[in-house]
């Protein structure tokens, strides 16, 4: 209870706010700071760098109650339809997420407001502070963990992960990368709901679009994968935009990333444990993710295989818009046909460690996933 109450405190303070919100967010942060204090083995800028994140969130929130005490008209925002991107991480869903955003007529979640949705951008003049911040953030993290960077593109105006305002609820899959927090992750998988998190990214979603014309959104978070009935049943117009791609080679992708982001926070890394946790928590959420598609709603979902998405991107976005019934307007594919090159040059080919590094052994792997990859083989045939 020190740890939290100090955070908490600490965010009072930061903003002279008091009204957190909803309760909701209370067991996911309680859980979280008891297995940072008894379980991870965070270095000094790791702990440094976790404080820092989690009195950030806790601060947002409490600005964003504040803004819906003095506007409530936020409220009756209305997100359409929006269209979700998820399936195993390292599936192309980050590239992906970076050609959809190139959409003009599309509303993208971008970096530098997810990390700090308050103030609300209509309500900025001229250049946002937040842009520098979010700038400097991907620079540091370069500069930091430059195997982190080569395995995912980040840029501070283009479009990140539901992660940041799922953390505002404190269930999110991404503290589990910054440090080594197993009862949490358990916690996570196995008891917590995911409801209330989803009901506030939405909250979120509605103060961040406040002020502009309303867009389609275009949203991505592989671990929506585990909580897809939650997501539906906050979110329940959503369509799905699934990439796929050989769960043996994810695996080991994962874990490495895993490793990357872990070794900025930690001088003590379990490599198989990262290697373990990724194999459980994807292959159950897979296991979830079929039963959802399963339970009559199929007709949600368009598919993309990953050798698809590297051989022909702006190919593969035109048969996804044509399936939304949307138009691919000239600049919007302009704009795909710029990202890819630019990145194109700037790609590295990722030569992961070998799987047995994190305790993954290939021929085990395959059997969990078996129903999946049939299923995706025939997904993805067109």
């Amino acid at each position: 209870m020190g740890l939290q109450k100090e955070l908490l405190d600490a965010a009072r303070a930061e903003t002279g706010l008091e009204d957190f919100g909803d309760d909701s967010f209370r067991e996911g942060l309680e859980r979280l700071t008891r297995s940072l204090e008894t379980e991870a083995r965070p270095n000094a800028a790791g702990r440094s760098a976790l404080r820092k994140l989690l009195v950030g969130l806790l601060s947002q929130r409490l600005q964003i109650e504040d803004w819906y005490r003095r506007h409530p008209e936020i409220d009756d925002e209305r997100i359409v339809a929006p269209l979700i991107g998820l399936g195993l991480p390292r599936t192309g869903s980050t590239a992906l997420s970076f050609l959809l955003a190139e959409d003009p007529q599309a509303r993208s979640l971008r970096m530098w407001e997810a990390s700090a949705p308050c103030p609300p951008p209509s309500t900025g003049e001229g250049q946002d502070a937040r842009l520098e911040s979010s700038r400097a953030e991907v620079e540091g993290r370069t500069k930091t963990s430059p195997r982190r960077a080569a395995l995912v593109p980040a840029s501070a105006t283009g479009p990140t992960e539901c992660q940041s305002l799922m953390a505002l609820d404190f269930k999110a899959h991404y503290f589990q990368a910054f440090a080594h927090v197993p009862s949490y992750s358990k916690w996570l998988l196995e008891t917590a709901d995911l409801t209330t998190t989803y009901r506030y990214e939405l909250r979120t979603l509605k103060l961040l679009q406040w002020g502009f014309p309303a867009r389609p959104w275009r949203l991505k978070c592989p671990a929506h994968l585990l909580f897809l009935d939650q997501l539906d049943q906050v979110f329940p117009d959503a369509r799905f935009v699934m990439t796929h791609r050989d769960p043996a080679e994810v695996m080991v992708s994962a874990a490495d990333l895993y490793a990357a982001v872990a070794h900025s926070f930690s001088d003590d890394v379990d490599l198989r444990y990262l290697g373990a946790l990724n194999v459980e928590h994807w292959s159950v959420g897979m296991e979830r993710a079929l039963a959802f598609r399963d339970a009559g709603r199929d007709d949600r979902f368009y598919d993309i295989d990953f050798r698809a998405m590297q051989s022909q991107p702006v190919d593969e976005v035109r048969k996804l818009y044509a399936w939304l019934g949307e138009p691919v307007t000239d600049a919007f594919e302009a704009g795909m046909r710029r990202w890819w090159q630019e990145n194109a040059e700037k790609r590295e080919k990722n030569v992961h460690p070998d799987p047995a590094t994190f305790g993954i052994d290939v021929d085990e792997i395959r059997p969990l996933f078996a129903d999946y990859t049939a299923r995706a083989a025939r997904w993805t045939a067109h």
